[in-house]
């Protein structure tokens, strides 16, 4: 067992898991900035006198939202976590001569679908909040 190539086999999953906790930190990001608008616009909702149609449609775009931004953040820690055991297999491996490539390999490609599911499923919430977009006109043009 030579250490040095261990830890060096290691280094790959352990970049992985940077770049999974970097996107964890945008999605949680765009999930807290989605219920602080809806936040807000329950609060408007509860004193708007007018018709609140336009306030409920937006609250169910927030909701479609963070439904998807829910789904990739679950998306990437199940990933983040099977890459962790990736490493953890890895060293296992080594010390224990256990026979764990089929599993390191099962592992790993488990860790890279769901990554990918989960960029899908940011993919979707960018063009959901992109659809639902109003810059200084109301919806329904002039």
């Amino acid at each position: 067992m030579d250490i040095g190539r261990l830890i060096q086999t290691s280094v790959a999953p352990v970049f992985l898991l940077s770049g999974v906790a970097a996107t964890l930190t945008v999605l949680t990001n765009r999930l807290a900035r989605a219920v602080d608008r809806a936040r807000t616009i329950e609060t408007r909702l509860a004193t708007h006198t007018g018709d609140p149609h336009q306030l409920h449609d937006d609250l169910e775009v927030l909701a479609r939202r963070a439904r998807y931004l829910n789904l990739a953040i679950s998306l990437c820690v199940v990933s983040a976590v099977m890459v962790a055991l990736v490493v953890v297999a890895l060293f296992a491996n080594a010390f224990f001569a256990a026979g764990l490539a089929l599993t390191i390999a099962l592992l790993f490609v488990g860790a890279m679908l769901l990554l990918t599911g989960a960029f899908v499923a940011f993919f979707i919430e960018v063009r959901v909040a992109t659809a639902a977009l109003r810059i200084g006109m109301p919806r329904g043009g002039p």
